[in-house]
């Protein structure tokens, strides 16, 4: 059974038991406490906290799941993945342990077909009522039924949340993947291939139970994978029909057979591994960056380079799996299909800069294994090894397989002691999010807030909720500071892009200012601010006002947003598509997939064209409709947003179609004119345009034109036109000037090196020349160190060291002739005590270093102490 049956015969069998078929959400999970989607269950899980009421009380999905904890291990083992497909059924209240039990023992013994005398059971060290039902209802021996602790059979997303005792099962591969006994003895050959979770509590960021949650849940997960190894009867999921298509691929660009070398196996299952994992992030609009999910993405993508260049591998890597990647899953999943171009022109760029940054990083190894040399160390510095791996994506084994070629080991205990220390900031920021329980429990009662934005700025609501510092309050007096939730609202919820509404919320009693709006759960809309006023309390009549003129010119800039997005699309082409953006009022940043600058004759082509559009005067037309009907219209849905089956869409003229759910303006007419302010690169294969719109964009003209007029009578010019010509012209004059007085200081630097020949000192047998050059830049003292060098060689041994101040920092430059460094004395080593001094460090070639810091005080001291540095260099 290959893997599309396994997927189908599973989602097929729950579909014939009652269970709604959904399809996987976005690995960009809608949840502020996760970095990526990690189980099948997360789509879910305002159902599971009862924030939302589902819409069927039993589902089935084959998520796409990816979890980071094992990027390091992949390659080195069979199994580790980040990547993997989470086939899962859930219960909403509906059926718990005794259902969930019965449903995976018929699916996997009936459906497919494993004799039950090669399985076995976990259950939780507690949890009698389960080993009940799996021994007495389903029949399990019980010698096949294991106890185990929190650490194996007790269930959590990690972070705070639902989660509940689990019960996994397992089935025995047989001896020859090891002993017997059970799971607790051995995992490799007693393979866990369905988890099943009975969600019944809710935990703290701990994984401490805090509460039972609305209803008993059900959230199973299995490992599509992993029951790939198991019925196709292969050792691991990398010779599965899902994954051997891309090791072979990997085989076919490094010229390499899988099985003849283990360190070229690990390499070549990085790249099958790797290179399908990544093409589900960037297609799902994750973009290569520094922090984040995009720092995931460009870890993986780095990883896969630099071991394609341990395989000799040159050429491009990521496209060919990238292609082959969506030969094989594009059926399943018809998006990588239709964002092919997009991840190809992604990974793309990301190889081609990070081709360039790995040539880098090979230089600066080349000279930190010399400066481990000059120093004497036979120990390749593990602070250095973790640079490599965070600045220049060096994987480890790399750092330590090139280091023994050069006769050196790596500090490798400093390498994990600084891997740890970032596994654990990286969780920290993956943890974020705020404490909601008490906007969770307004959410149950009020149920989903009743949006009227559309039609109008002022409705008349109740006050469901008040939350004061976390927590749950009747009342809020003047000053405090509150999260507001109404039952019905004209204030928009931050989302699209679009910033949420500020304005005022008016009681009887009192009032808010509303600074901002978010969405809350439960489909609440959650108003924030500060009472101004009076008291508000829970349970009163409002008057929810909006902010009609920052309304506006926000809407504005949306319909600015939009009319934008079609214009780039129609000059760039058709990759140029939305990938984020800010919509606020009176401006927008839009951010873009495109893999060069837009040069500014392109920009100003945009400008115009997006304004031509704009004076036309075309009506906005908003409507619901189907997601099908929705599509076949043509309608533009955007990266990492969440859509229903019922959704909005925008049509502007005959040209705009898009899903979203912003406000906007009547016509275009109320929006022009549009002026790009900036365009830049925010990472591989994107960029950014700010843009201003409407009264703002007249008023950003304005200030650039009195800044030209400023700079025009600055220069001397009457009319600003003038102003170019005069720069030039003013330009070129300082070059001229700056040229003679560069010639006037070589002549002086000539007369100094003979000054400064005139101080050398004999320090055994060595001329050593050091000065402190005031007023010289580093430059400067570089070109008199070097010709001081070549003075003193053609004499002998010697060397000179020199030094500076500005005031706020001192420097240091020091050079050595030949003969010296044929002892063993460079100029990097001359320097280090002298660094230390002026509170810095440096570095550069043996026979040339610089040194610099931000202790000017202690540069007297530096260069006193280079006479004897210099000595006990020479006497070895």
């Amino acid at each position: 059974m290959d893997g599309s049956q396994i997927r189908r015969r599973f989602l097929d069998f729950f579909g014939e038991r009652g269970h709604t078929v959904v399809p996987s959400s976005s690995l960009i999970p809608n949840d502020p406490s996760l970095l990526l989607t990690t189980a099948g269950m997360v789509q879910f899980k305002p159902y599971f906290l009862g924030e939302q009421d589902p819409p069927y009380p039993r589902a089935a999905s084959a998520q796409k799941s990816f979890r980071t904890t094992d990027i390091e291990l992949v390659g080195h083992t069979d199994r580790h993945m980040t990547f993997f497909e989470m086939l899962g059924n859930f219960s909403f209240g509906d059926y718990f342990k005794e259902g969930a039990m019965d449903h995976a023992w018929a699916l996997i013994t009936e459906g497919f077909g494993i004799d039950p005398a090669r399985l076995w059971v976990t259950v939780y060290e507690t949890d009698d009522e389960a080993e009940e039902i799996w021994r007495d209802h389903v029949g399990v021996p019980a010698d096949r039924i294991v106890r185990r602790g929190k650490a194996d059979n007790f269930w959590s997303m990690g972070v705070a949340g639902p989660c509940g005792p689990c019960s996994e099962i397992y089935v025995d591969r047989g001896p020859e993947h090891g002993r017997e006994g059970g799971p607790e003895v051995d995992e490799d050959r007693y393979l866990e291939i369905w988890n099943l979770v009975f969600m019944q509590y809710e935990c703290d960021e701990n994984i401490e139970i805090v509460g039972d949650l609305p209803k008993k849940n059900v959230d199973t997960g299995m490992g599509l994978e992993r029951m790939a190894l198991v019925l196709q009867g292969k050792n691991s999921a990398f010779e599965t029909d899902l994954v051997r298509p891309l090791l072979e691929q990997a085989e076919r660009l490094a010229d390499a057979r899988y099985g003849a070398d283990p360190s070229t196996d690990i390499s070549l299952r990085i790249l099958a591994e790797h290179g399908r994992a990544t093409t589900f992030l960037i297609a799902d609009g994750v973009t290569p960056s520094n922090e984040g999910r995009g720092y995931v993405l460009r870890r993986m993508l780095r990883r896969v380079v630099s071991h394609a260049r341990r395989l000799g591998v040159e050429k491009d890597v990521t496209g060919p799996l990238v292609e082959r990647t969506i030969q094989l899953m594009g059926e399943a999943y018809p998006d990588l299909v239709e964002r092919r171009a997009f991840v190809l022109q992604v990974a793309a760029a990301e190889e081609e800069q990070f081709a360039r940054t790995l040539r880098q990083g090979m230089e600066r190894f080349g000279d930190e294994l010399e400066r481990t040399r000059s120093s004497g160390g036979g120990r390749f510095s593990g602070e250095a090894a973790f640079l490599y791996h965070d600045t220049y994506g060096f994987p480890i084994e790399l750092t330590v397989e090139l280091a023994k070629e050069q006769g050196l080991e790596v500090d490798t205990s400093a390498f994990e002691r600084l891997m740890e220390e970032q596994r654990r900031r990286a969780k920290e920021a993956a943890k974020g999010g705020r404490d909601d329980r008490a906007l969770v429990e307004i959410g149950r009662e009020a149920g989903r807030s009743e949006f009227l934005g559309y039609e109008r700025v002022t409705a008349e609501g109740r006050l469901l909720g008040i939350v004061t510092e976390g927590a749950r309050a009747e009342a809020a007096t003047e000053g405090d500071e509150v999260e507001v939730v109404l039952d019905r609202t004209p204030f928009y919820a931050e989302g699209g892009g679009q910033i949420g509404d500020a304005g005022t919320i008016r009681t009887a009693s009192g009032e808010v200012a509303v600074e901002d709006t978010v969405a809350g759960p439960g489909e609440t809309i959650v108003h924030r601010g500060r009472v101004i006023r009076g008291e508000v309390h829970a349970g009163e009549a409002a008057e929810a006002v909006v902010d009609a003129p920052r309304r506006a010119a926000t809407a504005r800039s949306h319909t600015g947003t939009h009319v934008l997005h079609w214009t780039l699309r129609s000059l760039l082409g058709e990759h140029a598509r939305q990938a984020g953006s800010l919509v606020a009022p009176g401006r927008l940043r839009f951010d873009f997939t495109h893999f060069e600058s837009v040069s500014r004759d392109r920009l100003e082509e945009v400008e115009g064209v997006a304004n031509e559009r704009l004076i036309e005067d075309e009506p906005v037309r908003a409507y619901e409709t189907t997601m099908e009907f929705a599509r076949s219209q043509g309608a533009i849905a955007l990266f990492g947003e969440k859509y229903g089956d019922i959704v909005r869409v925008v049509e502007i003229g005959d040209y705009s179609v898009e899903l979203c759910g912003g406000t906007h303006a009547v016509r275009t007419g109320n929006v022009s004119p549009l002026v790009v302010s900036s365009e830049g690169s925010i990472g591989s294969g994107l960029r950014r345009l700010e843009v201003l719109v409407g009264p703002d964009a007249v008023a950003w003209v304005n200030a650039e034109r009195r800044l030209l007029e400023e700079v025009a009578a600055a220069l001397g010019a009457g009319d600003p036109k003038q102003a170019p010509d005069r720069a030039r012209k003013a330009i070129a004059r300082i070059k001229e000037l700056e040229a003679q007085l560069g010639a006037l200081r070589k002549g002086e630097r000539g007369e100094r090196v003979e000054e400064l020949l005139t101080s050398a000192v004999d320090v055994a047998g060595v001329a050593l020349v050091v000065a402190d050059i005031p007023g010289e830049d580093v430059g400067g003292l570089r070109e008199l160190a070097l010709k001081l060098r070549d003075r003193l060689e053609a004499n002998g041994q010697g060397a000179a060291v020199l030094g500076t101040t500005d005031g706020a920092k001192a420097q240091l430059v020091a050079a050595c002739t030949k003969p010296l460094l044929d002892r063993g004395v460079t100029a990097g080593a001359l320097l280090e005590h002298a660094a230390k001094a002026i509170g810095g460090g440096g570095g550069g070639r043996p026979h040339l270093a610089i040194a610099g810091g931000g202790n000017p005080a202690g540069l007297p001291e530096a260069l006193g102490g280079i006479g004897e540095r210099l000595a006990s260099l020479l006497q070895g």
